[in-house]
């Protein structure tokens, strides 16, 4: 008939054939989210010790006690990117990312000793605490000797470890004429140029004056990483031109306000929850 000629005939899946639909779709979720898992190579405190770490002596600085703490907020951080914790929900009333709890919501473990550590003591911890609390107690930071088994020891050198089954430290044992003791030298100088471009690139080539248009995880490292007090160290190939302005560009994300910009469309909670313990 002429009228079928403008008309658009829907086709009905067969329920069997709306099933078979279904898990097919699921399949090809499951198989991006497997290439997405597998691009993340390096966890956030593994990129802030190869930031961190000195490339033939294999460790980092004795005398740097941030980093204890910036690798703890890493902790958090990956959590948070993981979708392993979120902030609780602000209600009526608007509070800000220091007062908000720390809230479990999956928890299946992340294959990571050191995240499902952590992610073991948030679950088991009533009532929930704040970001800068967390960050705290994983550091052993705290007069409360109830609270000390909050703490997960022996970070730096767990985290050295990982990065040795990956291929990238070595082990070595070097004497320090009072005392030996176990480093571990960069072995794969490729994948410490890949963290570090990460952060030049970040500041410079494909900074965009938004931190939440930019890659998260990658602006997150430039956070840890400041907080650790390594950051300069990704500033060394760089010429004084771009020197100048990659630090600009810090002290820009530094200026920035953690509440307003959790805010913001894309933001992820944890991170500026983060921040703000840190820099606010």
């Amino acid at each position: 008939m002429a009228l079928r000629e403008g008309l658009v005939q829907r086709r009905t899946i067969a329920p069997e054939n709306q099933e078979v639909q279904q898990r097919k779709e699921k399949v090809t979720d499951d198989e991006e989210e497997e290439k997405s898992d597998k691009s993340i190579r390096l966890t956030l405190l593994e990129e802030v010790i190869l930031v961190g770490i000195k490339d033939k002596e294999g460790y980092t600085s004795f005398w740097n006690d941030n980093i204890s703490s910036g690798l703890r907020g890493a902790i958090l951080m990956e959590l948070g990117f993981r979708g392993r914790i979120s902030l609780d929900n602000m209600g009526m009333r608007k509070r800000s990312l220091l007062t908000r709890r720390v809230v479990v919501k999956n928890e299946m473990p992340c294959g990571d000793i050191l995240l499902d550590e952590a992610l073991k003591h948030m679950r088991e911890t009533d009532p929930p605490e704040n970001a800068q609390n967390w960050i705290e107690l994983l550091s052993g930071e705290t007069w409360n000797p109830l609270k000390l088994r909050y703490q997960i020891r022996n970070v730096r050198e767990r985290i050295a470890k990982n990065l040795v089954e990956k291929g990238i430290l070595t082990t070595e044992k070097q004497n320090f004429v009072v005392f030996d003791m176990t480093t571990h030298p960069l072995l794969d100088q490729c994948q410490k140029d890949v963290v570090m471009k990460k952060i030049q690139d970040t500041l410079l080539s494909k900074w965009v004056n938004e931190p939440n248009r930019m890659d998260k995880r990658a602006v997150a490292l430039i956070y840890l990483a400041h907080a650790s007090e390594v950051l300069e160290t990704a500033f060394n190939s760089l010429s004084d031109e771009d020197y100048d302005l990659a630090m600009k560009r810090v002290r820009h994300l530094l200026d920035l306000d953690p509440d307003l910009e959790a805010e913001k469309e894309g933001a992820d909670p944890v991170m500026w929850a983060v921040v703000a313990s840190f820099f606010k």
